[in-house]
């Protein structure tokens, strides 16, 4: 396995192997509470598998019995304290200058990106979980949106893809009423797409990210990209994008020898092109 170590830190770990990139948040004392450190690394490194053709699809995860708590309060609360000492400046200004990056990255890169989901996902830590394409998560996680409980709105996408998942009304409870619900509820809500035990997450998670890195990233990466348009637009215009992206997977190495596996009767190996 190569490790990508030139633009993260030891807060991030990436890991690349056989079209699979691995990334793993690592601050587990911090239960992977985001500093700027870690901040960036993970912006860089999603930003970096992403335009690598090399890579077929994503595992975001985490060390420890965390995945990601969101925001680091300690350093948060310095940088508060920054602004108030100087009159100036944004002690929020990381929303813009990392996590919507981070969100984009995961919601735009043209590859599957599944979330192993090993124990609590808070904050922002919810906002990446929910902005993976799959989320296949420990029985002992929990999750939580947080914000309100800090006198904050949402933010990671968390205003987008938590009402999009399980409706307005219940996003709603769960941002003005921020608490802890299991895995088990998180399933239910259709946050999760899969519970395991923990003990198994690891392997769950890496075994349903190796499938989608065997599989037709071209078609994965166009279905984003119609789930995506279609969320913001009439069925007009999403049928339009669909013909589009069609011709697009159509034109594939990955459909000609799926469509000869078919006939063959064969089990297609795809190529990611």
């Amino acid at each position: 396995m190569a490790e990508m170590a030139d633009n993260t830190a030891d807060t991030v770990l990436v890991d690349v192997s056989d079209g699979l990139a691995t990334i793993t948040i690592n601050r587990p004392d911090a239960m992977n509470a985001m500093n700027t450190a870690a901040k960036v690394a993970l912006r860089d490194a999603l930003r970096a598998v992403a335009d690598d053709p090399a890579v077929r699809a994503v595992l975001l995860t985490a060390t420890g019995r965390a995945f990601c708590v969101g925001q680091d309060l300690k350093e948060h609360v310095a940088k508060l304290a920054e602004a108030q000492e100087s009159g100036g400046g944004n002690a929020l200004s990381t929303v813009r200058e990392h996590y919507n990056p981070i969100v984009r990255a995961l919601t735009e890169m043209d590859k599957p990106v599944v979330a192993g989901v090993n124990g609590a996902a808070a904050g922002a830590g919810f906002g990446f979980a929910l902005a993976a394409d799959y989320r296949v998560v420990a029985d002992s996680a929990v999750f939580n949106t947080s914000f309100a409980g800090v006198a904050l709105t949402a933010d990671s996408g968390v205003s987008w893809t938590l009402p999009r998942l399980i409706g307005a009304s219940r996003a709603a409870d769960l941002l003005f009423f921020p608490r802890s619900i299991s895995a088990q509820d998180a399933y239910e809500l259709g946050i999760a797409n899969k519970v395991v035990p923990a003990a198994d997450l690891a392997k769950e998670a890496h075994a349903v990210a190796r499938a989608l890195a065997d599989g037709p990233t071209v078609a994965y990466g166009a279905l984003k990209a119609s789930m995506a348009y279609g969320a913001g637009h009439t069925l007009a215009e999403t049928l339009e994008k669909e013909d589009e992206l069609q011709t697009k997977a159509g034109a594939s190495q990955d459909h000609t020898i799926a469509v000869e596996a078919f006939l063959a009767k064969q089990r297609p190996k795809y190529l990611g092109r």
